[in-house]
């Protein structure tokens, strides 16, 4: 399949054809797994000090005093004596069930799997409806995939970068990721997460010339090298269909990708 190359000022430059990757079948079921394994590994092992309300000196009285025979802890003469302590559910005591740091919290997953869902996600940016039906407001009249010839790689200042997306006819979800920025207040304030912004394109380049640091300021632009794409660039929140912006180098760079002959009976 051909598909046209635009320059960064919307016209029609060449064609190229399609790397087979593109040709993948859509498997939302393996994205969400990928999905979920790869945010498995961002989360931090917490866990309780074994002794934490075990340091006190408290045994059991016995029976015969009318008085339960938890442990208590040992003394007079003190506000702490005679109570309980030692024993899970009371005043300063250790937890029931505590979390573990030992516990394992990463998600495995298959090499095969992996790779098969950055293949399905990537053939994923093809497809206008699956596209569309992620938020992204794209006109029917663009061509899909959206691919750039190389001159967008070396742009290195914010509004040539605008004006690139705004040629290509992006304007409509650049602006609804602008309109879509929420403040927050509270905890997530303080730990970083001050505002919230939708995710628009994710240009996708060969290298990295300059144009990282003019998307920096363009709410929910990102940029990304082909030979580092995740399945959390493609598929944010585990839903496909990310609207992409392939320099061509990108594009060549996937014909190097090899199809293993179990997606290539899928493809059939």
């Amino acid at each position: 399949m051909s598909i046209n190359v635009y320059s960064i000022d919307g016209n029609i430059t060449s064609s190229i054809e399609l790397p087979e990757v593109f040709y993948t079948p859509y498997r939302p079921d393996i994205i969400h797994r990928a999905f979920v394994h790869v945010q498995s590994n961002l989360y931090q092992p917490q866990g309780r000090d074994p002794l934490a309300g075990m340091r006190v000196s408290a045994e059991s009285r016995g029976t015969g005093l009318g008085i339960a025979r938890m442990a208590r802890v040992r003394g007079e003469g003190t506000r702490r004596a005679g109570q309980a302590g030692g024993v899970a559910g009371v005043v300063k005591g250790r937890l029931t069930h505590p979390p573990r740091a030992e516990k394992i919290i990463v998600k495995r997953l298959n090499k095969k799997e992996k790779r098969l869902a950055l293949y399905t996600a990537i053939a994923a940016t093809r497809d206008r409806n699956i596209v569309k039906s992620r938020g992204h407001r794209v006109d029917d009249s663009i061509e899909m995939p959206i691919i750039v010839d190389d001159a967008i790689e070396s742009i290195s200042k914010a509004k040539d970068l605008l004006q690139a997306l705004n040629s290509l006819r992006l304007s409509a979800d650049l602006e609804r990721a602008r309109m879509s920025i929420k403040k927050r207040s509270g905890k997530a304030r303080m730990r970083g997460r001050s505002q919230y912004t939708a995710k628009s394109v994710l240009v996708i380049v060969r290298e990295d010339k300059g144009i990282g640091r003019a998307a920096g300021s363009i709410p929910g632009v990102e940029v990304s090298r082909v030979d580092r794409l995740s399945i959390m660039d493609l598929a944010p929140g585990s839903h496909a269909g990310r609207l992409c912006v392939w320099s061509k180098s990108a594009i060549e760079y996937l014909r190097g990708i090899e199809i293993p002959a179990s997606v290539r009976l899928m493809m059939r």
